[in-house]
This record gives structure tokens, C-alpha cells and sequence, in this order.
């Protein structure tokens, strides 16, 4: 436990890291970190190195992985799945594709146009940009093994269910007709060699820094500015605990936005210094996740009204139920 205990403290949580940013801020700017300037920089500093590192290492390593599962070959996987163990697969699978939610729409056009059942691809389409490796690892590194694990479980069950419910209702008729129409030839996966799976793992890694860079910059400032600024009792009036209505707030407010877990994460960290119920940031992150506004204005173009409306409020209501919950029982992750 003692080894365990260390590598998180150095690896994941970074305190070698924090040390330095606060020697820096300290010797450099001649701040206290427990000033509210000196807090606000180190924050800063501290979270949005902390992140990049920790991003570049787990995408290389997730992206790996990824390599053996491109489109096609994850097509011919789920089509050996039906029912309920083909929502599992799905969701499953969603966690080894770190897409955010708008690059997983293309992917959900590919499998619905390719015959996979509608239920399949939409617990895919939950999971893919709300669960994943990297997002568990980093979730550990700010909050703990215990809350990172119920994220990752209640993700997948959220995307198990939605999938399954949405199945249940044979809603194929509200998927746009060009979607069915569109040729779809498998083609076999071209096998990568190890320096080919190297040199697309460095490339995703630059890709995705260069989509997520401003929404985690944007992200660790809000952060900073929460943790340093806001007092807490306004924080607990609006979201704290004793506002019934926490959850119903944190959901709506985390849906206009746009941004992938990477993002969000800042955030969550300082609400969850100011003293917010689990369940609430964990409503706020998965709105922000898997309902962002970009993605439902894709998702719009591909399927109907009333199937689009079905998921949104599937997905919402799975996460309000996810909210209250947690926050009944957070004194099991404290």
C-alpha cells in the first residue's frame, strides 16, 4: 500500500510537481500560495502541466491500443453481439475509442449504415467520448481511485441502459433514410507494424492537444478562479448540498457547453475543493461530455426529432438520476 500510496502521489497526483510550481511561484513572484494571487498561479500552472503530461502519456498509450481496433474491425466485432450483451460490447467498446462526442458521430453513422442494431450504436456513442482509460487515470489523479472507479462504472451503465431502452422502442423509422442509403464495403484492417502503431499514437496525441489546448487552458483558469476567488458560501448556496436543486443546475449549465472530460476536469477539482456534492460534479461533467450542444446539432443530422429527443432525455435523466444518488451516498467515497 505503501508503494501504491507513493507511485499516486508521484505519478498521477504529481506532488513533485506541485512542490516545484510552488517553489517557483514562491521564490520567483515572491507569493504565498495561500494567498489568493499566489493560489491562482500555482493552480494554474500546476493543473494545466499536470494535465498536458498526463494527456500526452495516456492518449500515446490509449491510442495504441486503439490501433487494433479501427472502424471496420469494430463493426465486424459488434455484429456477433445482439440484445443486451451487444449494449455491453458497445459500451465497452466505447472506452477504448477516446473520441469526443462529435468526431463519435461519424463512427455512429459508419455502424448504423453498416446494420449494426440502433441500440448498439447509441451505447457506443454514450460511452465513446464519457468513458475511457485515460479519463479513469486522470479522474484518479484528482479525486481519488474510489470516485474515478463510479464514474467509469456509472458511465457504462448509463450507456448499457440508454442503448438497450432506445433498442426496446424500434426507433430505426427516426434515423434520416440517406443513412441506411450510404455504401458501406468492409474492408479488411490493414495490419499496422509496431513503428506504424508508434507514429499514428504520436499523431493522435498531436491532434488532440490541438483540439482540447484552448478548452483546458479555459478550463484551469475557471478552476483557479473558483478555487481561489469565489467564496465558498456562494458556491454552496448555488450548488452546494443544502440546494435541492444542485444537480438539476449543474446538468443544465454543463450542456450548452463544449469541451471533452480533459477539459472539465479544473473545474471539478475546484468545486470539489469548495465542498460540492460528488453527484453534482458528476452530473456536470457527464453533460458536458455526452450532451454538449455541437454534437447534438451533428446528431440532429443524422437522426429526427422525436429519436433525438428520446436520447437527450434518456441521457439526462440518466444523469440527474446518477447526481442525486451519489450525492445521497457520498459519504462512501469520502
Amino acid at each position: 500500500m505503501n508503494i501504491f500510496s507513493f507511485l499516486n502521489n508521484q505519478l498521477l497526483k504529481m506532488k513533485w510537481l506541485s512542490d516545484l510550481v510552488k517553489l517557483l511561484v514562491e521564490k520567483l513572484f515572491g507569493l504565498s500560495i495561500e494567498e489568493r494571487l499566489g493560489g491562482s498561479i500555482h493552480f494554474f500552472i500546476y493543473d494545466t502541466i499536470k494535465i498536458f503530461i498526463l494527456l500526452s502519456v495516456l492518449i500515446f498509450a490509449i491510442s495504441y491500443i486503439q490501433s487494433y481496433f479501427p472502424p471496420e474491425r469494430t463493426k465486424k466485432i459488434l455484429r456477433n453481439f445482439k440484445g443486451i450483451k451487444g449494449n455491453i460490447f458497445g459500451a465497452l467498446l466505447g472506452t477504448i475509442t477516446p473520441f469526443c462526442s462529435c468526431s463519435s458521430i461519424p463512427i455512429f453513422i459508419g455502424f448504423t449504415s453498416a446494420g449494426l442494431p440502433l441500440g448498439v450504436t447509441f451505447s457506443f456513442l454514450i460511452s465513446s467520448p464519457l468513458v475511457d482509460l485515460a479519463s479513469f487515470l486522470m479522474l484518479t489523479s484528482f479525486f481519488g481511485g474510489k470516485i474515478a472507479t463510479a464514474y467509469v462504472i456509472v458511465g457504462l451503465v448509463l450507456a448499457v441502459v440508454g442503448g438497450t431502452i432506445i433498442d426496446k422502442l424500434n426507433m430505426q423509422e427516426y434515423v434520416e433514410g440517406y443513412v441506411f442509403g450510404i455504401e458501406n464495403v468492409d474492408v479488411d484492417s490493414y495490419e499496422m507494424t509496431r513503428k506504424e502503431r508508434i507514429s499514428y499514437s504520436k499523431s493522435q496525441v498531436k491532434e488532440i492537444i490541438h483540439k482540447v489546448w484552448l478548452y483546458v487552458l479555459i478550463g484551469v483558469g475557471i478552476g483557479a478562479a473558483i478555487h481561489n476567488w469565489i467564496p465558498q458560501s456562494i458556491i454552496e448556496k448555488v450548488i452546494g448540498e443544502n440546494n435541492p436543486f444542485a444537480v438539476l443546475l449543474a446538468t443544465a449549465v454543463g450542456i450548452p457547453m463544449y469541451a471533452d472530460i480533459f477539459g472539465t476536469l479544473p473545474i471539478a477539482e475546484a468545486l470539489f475543493g469548495k465542498g460540492v456534492g460528488v453527484g453534482t460534479i458528476l452530473s456536470f461533467m457527464m453533460a458536458v461530455t455526452a450532451l454538449s450542444l455541437p454534437s447534438m446539432i451533428m446528431l440532429s443530422k443524422v437522426v429526427k426529432p422525436k429519436l433525438l429527443g428520446i436520447f437527450i432525455a434518456i441521457v439526462s435523466l440518466g444523469i440527474i438520476i446518477i447526481g442525486y444518488t451519489f450525492n445521497g451516498f457520498s459519504y462512501i467515497f469520502m
